[in-house]
């Protein structure tokens, strides 16, 4: 009985030793911040080829845009000044990938539904059928909070550059004069991307894969304990 009891207080204590270790690394794991260098090249558009860091060691981050939102109101960069911003890509009638990260996204909203320094971004990349009544309907479907989860529309040319040259989500298709967003180009993608309050890359996560999802819900909490 003694020899049970002292083995069951050492399987404790190495549990325990276990447990504090992971959550030691937890709370002091460092998220990567993402250059054009560090992506699979087939996610980075051809202009961005080995690019790393810029010449006075800027990091890449997402550039100004304009674009408009469910409640029909023009969106721009400022949007996302002091905010962590978790973004995906899809359309409205998708029937494959992108219920499956709505759902997901949802889990993620519905944690953070009051927090504004939190932004759920979606841009569809099919603007031409999916405009602002269709995105309200949506968003409305889903019961989001309409400031803290925007879906956005706009230029095809401005939504698939922001998908291809500052999300860095999405195929490039090889065009040597970038006319990315013409009527045969279609941009389909699971990534969903996690970006800091100075709008740089910090995580790539698979939008349908729940797994994928506690690791994003892991590393929304490490930028806020470090406020950046």
């Amino acid at each position: 009985m003694k020899r049970v009891l002292i083995v069951f207080i050492i399987f404790l204590t190495g549990a325990g030793i276990i447990i504090y270790l992971n959550l030691d690394w937890q709370n002091n794991r460092k998220l990567p911040v993402f250059q054009p260098n560090d992506i699979n090249p087939e996610l980075v558009d051809s202009l961005l080829h080995g690019r790393g860091r810029g010449i006075n060691g800027g990091d890449h981050c997402i550039s100004n845009f304009e674009l408009t939102d469910q409640l029909n109101q023009k969106i721009s960069k400022k949007l996302l000044y002091n905010k962590i911003v978790v973004a995906n890509f899809f359309f409205v009638s998708c029937p494959s990938i992108c219920p499956k990260m709505t759902q997901n996204l949802l889990t993620i909203h519905r944690q953070y539904i009051e927090d504004s320094s939190l932004l759920i971004l979606s841009h569809t990349v099919w603007p031409e059928v999916d405009q602002v009544p269709l995105l309200f309907s949506y968003a409305e479907k889903y019961d989001v909070n309409h400031n803290t989860w925007r879906f956005l529309t706009g230029k095809k040319e401005e939504l698939y550059r922001l998908a291809r040259q500052d999300y860095l989500a999405a195929p490039d298709i090889n065009d040597p004069n970038f006319q990315h967003g013409s009527n045969a180009d279609f941009i389909h993608t699971e990534n969903i991307i996690l970006l800091d309050k100075k709008q740089r890359i910090r995580g790539y996560y698979n939008g349908t894969d729940s797994l994928e999802m506690d690791r994003l819900l892991e590393d929304i909490e490490i930028l806020k304990k470090l406020n950046i």
